[in-house]
């Protein structure tokens, strides 16, 4: 018998029992509580790391957490655009939208990433539904009009400013252990048209909209660097006026403003913590929730 190799496999198992006693305290502190997560980046291109990403989002379900999932999938409209011979038209950062663009990102954000984070959901053992303009739209928004410094709008065409999130719905399938799927396709109150929108600001309304315990955004970075060029500079927590201070002193720019804003909004609208972490590390997702270290910049009214 190798005992070198028998102890080392009793020192993991006992490693691992360690994590599970450190993650009882948590859940049983989540339990019933709504978290909302929103899936964005180069997580969505790669189908394992997504994968993996869903178990996890299973795991919170199954020991009682109710989880809301809100995702992106802006590269993949791009691709799916520039293969149909569109060139995407960038305003103010923005994605122009016309008819056939947002025709492109239905398919893409709907028909494509919704169905199949809802199958990957459902083969786990839970109850995933899709909440979209196809099905039963719960985001609702009006056209987006950017001002350009003298007063006149610009025009974005099909993009969506969101308005209102029907909580009650979202609320209502996670007393009933359903895990919504919501991708950002908006409708408008009126007229019934179709607007394309941000999934952070998206993901920082619903969460707001049924005052979830935590907003949980998975990005490619750490989280909030003091310094952009320092990956090590990582911020662990940061309040609400600190963040303020940093976007107006243009620490917090360009990918990272959006998410930040849409943590903000989700604080204001009395969710207790917003998460900034890095989706792509393993289990990245749980060791934010159930650990006492987290990985990525938790941000606090």
């Amino acid at each position: 018998m190798d005992w070198n190799c028998e102890s080392q496999t009793m020192e993991q198992a006992i490693v691992k029992a360690g994590a599970l006693i450190e993650a009882m305290e948590y859940i049983r502190g989540f339990k019933g509580k709504i978290v909302v997560v929103k899936l964005g980046g180069s997580i969505l291109d790669d189908m394992e790391l997504q994968k993996k990403l869903l178990i996890d989002v299973a795991f919170m379900a199954t020991v009682g957490m109710c989880p809301i999932l809100v995702h992106g999938g802006g590269k993949a409209i791009t691709q799916a655009m520039n293969e149909s011979g569109l060139e995407p038209v960038w305003v103010h950062g923005r994605r122009y939208t016309d008819e056939r663009t947002l025709a492109i990102a239905e398919h893409v954000l709907v028909q494509k990433m919704n169905a199949t984070m809802c199958r990957i959901l459902n083969e786990s053992g839970c109850r995933a539904m899709g909440m979209h303009s196809l099905s039963s739209c719960v985001v609702f928004a009006e056209p987006l009009r950017l001002s350009n410094g003298d007063g006149r709008k610009i025009d974005l065409g099909l993009v969506g400013e969101v308005t209102e999130v029907n909580g009650e719905i979202l609320r209502a399938l996670c007393q009933s252990s359903v895990i919504p799927v919501i991708s950002p396709i908006a409708r408008a109150k009126t007229g019934g048209t179709k607007l394309n929108c941000n999934a952070d600001t998206v993901a920082g309304r619903v969460a707001a909209a049924v005052t979830a315990e935590k907003l949980v955004v998975l990005s490619d970075t750490h989280g909030i660097l003091k310094d952009i060029n320092d990956p090590q500079s990582r911020i662990s927590s940061i309040s609400e006026t600190e963040i303020n201070r940093m976007i107006k002193d243009d620490v917090i720019t360009k990918g990272m403003l959006p998410k930040v804003e849409s943590c903000l909004v989700a604080l204001e609208g009395g969710v207790r913590k917003a998460h900034i972490i890095d989706g792509r590390i393993e289990h990245s997702l749980l060791l934010e929730i159930y650990t006492d270290k987290g990985v990525g910049t938790q941000i606090v009214k």
